[in-house]
């Protein structure tokens, strides 16, 4: 989310800086067509102004009424609310559902520096997890990526992985896990004609796409709109802008000058997914090529090559539709 008048973490860390009260309230559970998933939020001055969502509309006035009332008694509360088949088509479903909110005024200076932790770690794209207490309000941010052993670290690890909040049992508590991922981000080295579906269908499914190709001709803002453009030689884009666990990189060009040293930049990487285009008999001229720089077997195994899923793809479009159903595959199951 962007620092938006509808992000909740930038307005209630704005608002706090304003001296304002606020509560935050979290999507815990759903059941049946819920309008909004576990772990959307919705933050709440003490005035009734508000921002992000927690229903779509069909319970904001009630969950609204609940914070205010939790921050004139400063304590948390557990809602449960059901969307009828009327409110839910109003917001564009075709059935109803349960709802789950939490709702914890943000008033000591623990919890708000908690808040101010989580919007500092979305802005620097860390991984982050705050974890509630649903029972006290008690919360603690935790960072997936740093080294941990104890229970609720470990299931804030596992959350991130799937990118999925979501409520965990850990040290005899009942805690619910807010995940905040960064952005996922697609690395294409190659400004070819599978480059172009596939650049499109990324964006639809929320990855940030940067196209790498020092050939102008080719990587352009016709060719590729909306798309970041890299003119460089791919291993200089990638030390400027380094993969990392939430990144995919696609290697398209078929042209050892360009693709293997991005595969190169990929494999010392933690990206989670890395794919090359090309036959069997090219993928395996890749890969003694690779080995012969030190890569070892179990590092290239990482290369997903020939790309994509095995679905009889054929067209540039098929072609892309098959690389994100593996990159999708790859992210989701591990």
């Amino acid at each position: 989310m962007n620092d938006t008048p509808s992000d909740p973490l930038a307005s209630a860390t704005a608002w706090m800086g304003a001296k304002h009260k606020v509560a935050l309230a979290t999507v815990t559970r759903t059941w049946g067509s819920a309008p909004r998933p576990a772990g959307s939020q919705m933050a709440v001055r003490e005035d009734g102004a508000f921002a992000g969502s927690v229903s779509g509309g069909c319970v904001e006035g009630s969950v609204i009424a609940e914070a205010e009332a939790a921050l004139s008694d400063g304590k948390p509360r557990n809602l449960t609310f059901g969307v009828s088949n009327e409110d839910a088509w109003a917001v564009g479903l075709a059935c109803g559902g349960t709802i789950e909110i939490h709702v914890a005024p943000v008033l000591a200076a623990p919890q708000q520096s908690a808040i101010a932790a989580l919007k500092k770690a979305r802005d620097e794209k860390r991984a982050v997890a705050l974890a509630t207490d649903l029972a006290t309000g008690e919360s603690r941010v935790l960072y997936p990526s740093e080294a941990g052993t104890d229970a609720l670290h470990e299931a804030a690890r596992l959350q991130a992985r799937r990118d999925e909040s979501g409520a965990v049992e850990a040290d005899g508590k009942s805690w619910f896990l807010t995940v905040f991922n960064p952005p996922l981000d697609l690395a294409i080295i190659g400004a070819v004609h599978i480059a172009q579906p596939l650049s499109r269908i990324a964006s639809l499914a929320d990855y940030a796409v940067r196209i790498i190709d020092p050939r102008t001709a080719f990587a352009t803002e016709e060719r590729f709109p909306g798309a970041a453009l890299s003119h460089d030689w791919p291993d200089e884009a990638l030390a400027r802008a380094p993969l990392t666990s939430r990144s995919a990189i696609v290697a398209l060009t078929h042209d050892p000058k360009l693709d293997d040293p991005a595969l190169v930049a990929a494999l010392q990487s933690s990206a989670f997914y890395i794919g090359a285009l090309g036959s069997r008999t090219t993928h395996a001229r890749r890969l003694e090529r690779l080995k012969a720089q030190g890569f070892s077997d179990s590092e290239l195994a990482r290369i997903h090559g020939p790309i994509g899923l095995n679905i009889g793809a054929r067209s540039p479009a098929e072609i892309a539709v098959a690389i994100l159903g593996e990159m999708t595959a790859t992210l989701r199951q591990g």
